[in-house]
């Protein structure tokens, strides 16, 4: 018998905490996917160490849900007993590594460099955020996001000013991830709640810095920014591609097997 869905409180404090912690938690999934698989083998270490960051990010974003929902939920069960439609990352980070198992190294070495450069921007202005909690959070979470930042925009830059053969990868891969870009300066009525209340900014406001660190990054790497498209992702507002259900097969089967499962 499989442990059954939680249902999760709609406040909109615990909808925009969820919308960040699952983000980096499922992002972290998708870097995991890398360990052992990664072209060499200290990037191999260095993708697991930024997903275990992530983790480590996610878990204490998750907890603070779990204090503020009332519901006395804790990390473990945020992040393993929800359905699908309950989850609220941003569609980018639930996308596949790229074509092939396990993915597309410049593929993901972009999708690195436009989050972190993401996260950076949030746990920035999150160390202003009302909530105590979070704030000490984003504290932390930022001097790894400089990291990841840095690591990450390295190697675009390298790959990008690189060989023929990693240039056309980075440039097919900005291709593909640019679109999803969009959701993540998204603002709705949970974000101008948060925003009116203190606990963190409007997604939207997040947009100019990071186009412009992007920008800079792309032309270091000499790679042409694409033009703003029409098309928007839904993952923050819990519909998403067909590759999160994917994920979460992976991610639940141990704790919904064995309910309450402990080492």
């Amino acid at each position: 018998m499989t442990t059954p869905s939680i249902q999760v409180e709609q406040a909109p404090s615990v909808q925009y905490l969820l919308r960040l912690g699952d983000t980096a938690l499922i992002l972290a999934q998708r870097l995991g996917e890398w360990c052992g698989h990664a072209p060499v083998l200290e990037e191999d270490i260095a993708l697991a160490n930024i997903a275990l960051d992530l983790i480590g990010q996610a878990r204490a974003v998750l907890t603070r849900v779990g204090q503020l929902g009332g519901q006395g939920l804790h990390e473990d069960q945020l992040a393993f007993l929800r359905d699908e439609r309950d989850y609220r990352n941003a569609t980018i980070v639930e996308l596949p590594n790229g074509p092939g198992r396990p993915g597309d190294f410049a593929f993901t070495v972009l999708r690195n460099a436009m989050m972190a450069t993401w996260f950076r921007l949030m746990w920035e202005r999150l160390r202003e955020s009302s909530d105590s909690e979070l704030a000490a959070i984003a504290g932390k979470a930022l001097k790894e996001a400089r990291y990841h930042q840095q690591h990450s925009a390295d190697w675009a830059v390298r790959l990008g000013d690189g060989t023929d053969e990693s240039a056309r990868r980075m440039r097919a891969a900005l291709d593909m991830l640019w679109r999803y870009s969009a959701e993540l300066f998204e603002s709705d009525d949970v974000d101008s709640w948060a925003a009116a209340n203190g606990l963190g900014p409007r997604w939207d406001s997040l947009r100019e810095p990071w186009l412009a660190e992007m920008r800079e990054m792309l032309d270091e790497a000499r790679l042409p920014m694409p033009a703003d498209s029409a098309f928007r992702s839904t993952g923050k507002t819990g519909v998403h591609t067909e590759h999160m259900g994917y994920i979460l097969s992976d991610m639940q089967y141990l704790q919904r097997a064995y309910p309450g499962g402990a080492w």
